[in-house]
């Protein structure tokens, strides 16, 4: 594996949060976590160690759930957890976007991708955006920029185009931050490498931080310089990849890297 290098700046985002749910408590606890300016860092462990929980705190997007978030998360010089529902709203899409697990959960079946587009760029700006600079989104995360595609439904489209769809409608305002729960699961292997190339290109030609969470070590290992190993609840290990694929300290790390099949643990980062 090639060495990558970790930006040391002042963190974009720093997490140190304990949440409790209504019928469960501690679903996270104590959990420390920080974001450095351009910098992609993964947070990989099993299916229900809360890794969707940590997502959505950051967002605050979890009162559905009548969830109980304690501690800080710090973004930039805002506290989240002290904003009002209009202040975190002003940031959630604009300076921190999500990029949900499910296209099919995240994109409407009865509205066309160019209305979807314009639905989310009256988010946060008047009017709505010109053909050129849909085109320009399209682009950006390789789709066709032809008005036959943004007159499709998301039936009409691949799996694959339509995570980048997803993708495209989180980045549309340039946020600081990009978080991508589980991106790349319903995926096929070429369509998985293909978009770790994306979101390597958006970090690199946009300047976009990314938590990039998953439980596939392998696309953790080929586009993060830092990973967070969580664990019901709790992070038991961070660090760079590097370190930590060529020597996990904790049992739970190295049972994960373990399981990897050998040749997968040469993969080289994406370039």
């Amino acid at each position: 594996m090639q060495e990558r290098r970790v930006p040391m700046s002042q963190p974009l985002l720093s997490v140190n949060i304990t949440v409790d749910y209504p019928t469960k408590k501690d679903v996270l606890s104590g959990v420390e976590l920080e974001v450095g300016e351009g910098e992609i860092v993964g947070l990989v462990g099993q299916s229900g160690s809360g890794k969707s929980t940590l997502a959505l705190s950051i967002l605050r997007l979890l009162g559905s759930r009548r969830a109980v978030v304690t501690g800080e998360i710090a973004f930039r010089d805002l506290q989240l957890l002290e904003l009002n529902d209009s202040q975190i709203r002003s940031v959630r899409g604009k300076e921190i976007a999500l990029a949900l697990q499910s296209a099919a959960a995240a994109l409407n079946p009865a509205l066309r991708i160019e209305t979807q587009l314009r639905e989310v760029w009256k988010a946060h700006r008047p009017g709505k955006p010109d053909r050129a600079f849909l085109a320009d989104l399209l682009r950006s995360v390789e789709l066709p920029d032809e008005d036959t595609f943004l007159r499709r439904y998301p039936g009409q489209i691949s799996i694959g185009q339509a995570q980048r769809v997803v993708i495209a409608m989180a980045i549309m305002h340039r946020p600081a931050l990009l978080i991508v729960d589980e991106p790349t699961s319903a995926l096929d292997l070429v369509t998985q490498s293909q978009l770790l190339k994306l979101f390597h290109s958006l970090n690199r030609d946009h300047q976009v931080s990314i938590l990039y969470i998953s439980h596939d070590l392998l696309s953790v290992a080929s586009l993060c310089s830092r990973m967070y190993v969580l664990r019901e609840g709790q992070v038991v290990e961070s660090g760079s990849v590097d370190t930590m694929f060529a020597n996990p300290r904790h049992p739970y790390s190295r049972l994960l890297i373990e399981a990897i099949p050998m040749k997968g643990r040469n993969l080289d980062p994406v370039l």
